[in-house]
């Protein structure tokens, strides 16, 4: 038996109002999440979506395969990129706050990640981009604290 999750995310205008969508799949069992933020990017959300997903696990006793159509995540992942950028402290990195939070669940559940064509008629995938703009279109969006600070902070250093 393994858990299968499969992830999407997006955003309008990116950065712009955004959205995750997660399925986890497991022993005839489904779970579906999502979540928006009022201002984003589509890359976070991908990134957030797989961050929820393994956050969702009850415990680290079966294999877990992730799908995604982000070459950014998959490749950040699956090419150990993201690797070096923690031992370097993500000096320059973009959403390092995420990447952050994502080494000790990749250190957890050691996940597979395979990439999937988005928009190619894969079910679960299709789902989770539902998911995903559906969140995007929340009333009252969440603050993407992560984003807002950054991009705070950069034009607080742009503007000395």
């Amino acid at each position: 038996m393994e858990i299968k999750i499969y992830t999407d995310g997006a955003a309008k205008g990116n950065p712009g109002p955004g959205g995750f969508g997660t399925v986890l799949l497991f022993n005839g069992k489904r779970k579906e999440i999502n979540g928006g933020f009022r201002l984003t990017t589509n890359n976070r959300m991908e990134l957030l979506a797989v961050i929820e997903g393994l956050l969702a696990l009850k415990n680290s006793n079966y294999p877990v395969t992730i799908y995604s159509d982000s070459k950014y995540v998959v490749d950040s992942i699956e090419k150990k990129w993201v690797f070096g950028w923690h031992q370097k402290g993500y000096k320059g990195k973009a959403n390092s706050d995420l990447w952050k939070k994502y080494i000790p669940l990749h250190q957890k559940f050691n996940p597979k990640f395979v990439w999937v064509k988005g928009h190619a008629g894969n079910v679960e995938n299709e789902r989770c981009d539902t998911l995903a703009v559906a969140a995007s279109e929340y009333k009252n969006l969440a603050i993407d604290y992560g984003y807002e600070s950054s991009k705070n902070s950069a034009n607080q250093e742009n503007s000395n």
